[in-house]
């Protein structure tokens, strides 16, 4: 049964060790939880499936990519969904 759960928004996740990493959080930071791992190998998995996880990330990659198919295209790939203005999916927008 797990015994809780985190919301992996505005957090850091770090390799600690070898086969141990953290995630702390920017509004607690003297807060860290440890995660071990079975090997190195999984370690480096989790960490960087986490990173990915987050909506900043995925933001970003959305932005990435709307430009790179505005550029390939001309035209906005978000403008059908009647959302190319907003500005959380804007460059330079960040959310705070």
């Amino acid at each position: 049964q797990p015994i809780g759960a985190l919301l992996l928004e505005h957090c850091r996740i770090t390799k600690e060790e070898e086969n141990v990493f953290s995630i702390s959080f920017v509004e607690e930071p003297e807060r860290k939880y440890c995660f071990e791992c079975d090997s190195e190998e999984q370690c480096r998995e989790w960490v960087e499936a986490l990173k990915r996880a987050s909506y900043e990330f995925m933001r970003r990659s959305l932005i990435f990519y709307r430009n790179e198919i505005q550029k390939m295209t001309g035209k906005d790939p978000l403008e059908q969904y009647g959302i190319s203005e907003e500005a959380r999916f804007q460059l330079g927008t960040h959310k705070q």
